[in-house]
Formats: C-alpha cells, sequence, structure tokens
C-alpha cells in the first residue's frame, strides 16, 4: 500500500511537472525545505536532551518534581502545537521587560526561535513519555545488579538503563521524529519561511496548484529517508546488544 501511495504521487508529480516553474520557484522550495529541516535538526535533539530530566523526574523525583514533570508532559501532550506556538509568539511580548531583564528577549523575539522553543518543549513532552514508557519496561533485575556492582543513580541511568531505553524506543522516537517533520509546517503560521511558508509564497504568485504537490513530495521524501535511517540504526543496535548480551 505504502509502495502504491509513493508510485501514485510520482506519476502524479511527472504529470504535473512545470519545467519553467521549477527553474523560476524551485530555489525558494528548497530554500524553504532547508528551513524545515534546520527547525527539526534543533529541535529534535534539544527536546530529547530535556526529555531525560523529565523522565527521570517521573521514575525517581519526589512528589514535587514528578507533579512538576507530570503537569509539564500534560500541558504538551494535551494543547494542540498551533495554540503553543501562538501562545509564545503573540505572548512573549506582554513580558518583554522580564525576558530583557534575564537576557532571553532575543530568543523570544524572533519567530524562528519562538518555533524551536515550542517545537522543542512539545517534543520533550513526548519524548519524555516514550523514554520513561522505556525505563519501566526493563527487567528490574537490571537495578539490582547495577546496585551489586556499586553503582550510583548517575551511573544507573547513564550507563544501564537509559542505553537500552532509548534502543527499545527507537522506532517511537523515530515517529516522533516523522511527526516533528510534519508538524513544522506550523511554523509558516508566525511567518517562518519555512517549506509550506515558501509553497503558499510561490502559490500566492503563480495560481498553479501543483506546487502544494510538489511540497507533499517533498515532506514524503523527507519522512521517508527519517523512516529508513531510524530502521537501519535500529538492526545495528539490536544486533550490538545481541552480541554484547
Amino acid at each position: 500500500m505504502e509502495a502504491l501511495g509513493q508510485a501514485f504521487l510520482a506519476v502524479w508529480g511527472a504529470l504535473g511537472f512545470d519545467v519553467d516553474l521549477m527553474a523560476r520557484y524551485g530555489p525558494r522550495l528548497l530554500s524553504g525545505l532547508g528551513v524545515t529541516l534546520e527547525i527539526v535538526a534543533l529541535a529534535a535533539p534539544l527536546g530529547c536532551a530535556l526529555a531525560i530530566p523529565l523522565a527521570v523526574c517521573r521514575l525517581e523525583g519526589g512528589p514535587i518534581a514528578r507533579n512538576l514533570a507530570l503537569g509539564f508532559s500534560t500541558f504538551f501532550r494535551g494543547t494542540p502545537l498551533l495554540a503553543q506556538t501562538f501562545l509564545v509568539y503573540y505572548g512573549a511580548g506582554q513580558f518583554r521587560s522580564a525576558f530583557e531583564t534575564i537576557g532571553l528577549w532575543w530568543l523570544v523575539r524572533d519567530a524562528f526561535w519562538c518555533v524551536i522553543l515550542t517545537f522543542t518543549l512539545n517534543t520533550a513532552a513526548y519524548q519524555s513519555e516514550i523514554i520513561r514508557g522505556g525505563v519501566r519496561a526493563l527487567p528490574a533485575g537490571q537495578r539490582e545488579a547495577a546496585s551489586a556492582l556499586g553503582l550510583g543513580p548517575f551511573a544507573l541511568y547513564a550507563r544501564v538503563l537509559l542505553p537500552q531505553a532509548l534502543i527499545g524506543g527507537l522506532r517511537p522516537l523515530g515517529n516522533e521524529l516523522v511527526l516533528l517533520v510534519k508538524a513544522s509546517s506550523i511554523a509558516s503560521a508566525v511567518t517562518v519561511f519555512d517549506l509550506l511558508g515558501a509553497t503558499r509564497y510561490v502559490y500566492g504568485r503563480t495560481l498553479d496548484f501543483s506546487v502544494y504537490l510538489w511540497a507533499a513530495l517533498l515532506y514524503l521524501a523527507l519522512v521517508e529517508i527519517i523512516r529508513r535511517a531510524v530502521n537501519a540504526i535500529e538492526r545495528r543496535a539490536g544486533r550490538r546488544f545481541a552480541a554484547v548480551s
């Protein structure tokens, strides 16, 4: 079914290919694709870095830390990403003096960095739940063995639990990355010229609907690359894990 869908889009794209249109506006679409890649490349790893302490707080923290992490996760997973983006982009200006005081006004005054901040917080909430689930799925004997070896809490997570949880969670983490790619189109709603923003620009000047098809093909190609990369990493990590075991 997947191959059929890709073949259909490929044929549709070939039939709708306009050499003059692509020669004139192709660079703008590629520039928008570059912005989309930049958003994903920044937000995904930053979100992962934030997700790890959030997951640990949910697993090992006291009541206050657990409830704060739970509240963070509930808010960002339970509200629309578009609303979150608007909240940061339009709401930050209400607290300009506070942001200037702490030296972060440069971050929230620019639409691009507002998007990065919002997407980082959003994906961190989802990734933290994936990591937490991965840790909880590990056998209890892992902790007992680490304790017998004299490993402290930090070494337990850094050297034993998190590596296994991340390997086990590669597929859902890859799915989250795919969702982040598709959700990146929201950035165009706050004047960031990502791929969808560039597509709207071209369509507004040409009224040629096929430009949306080409945007869809670029998104599809990007998602397919991510899917294949995650599968390759999962196979390689699985072989290494099996060899060590």
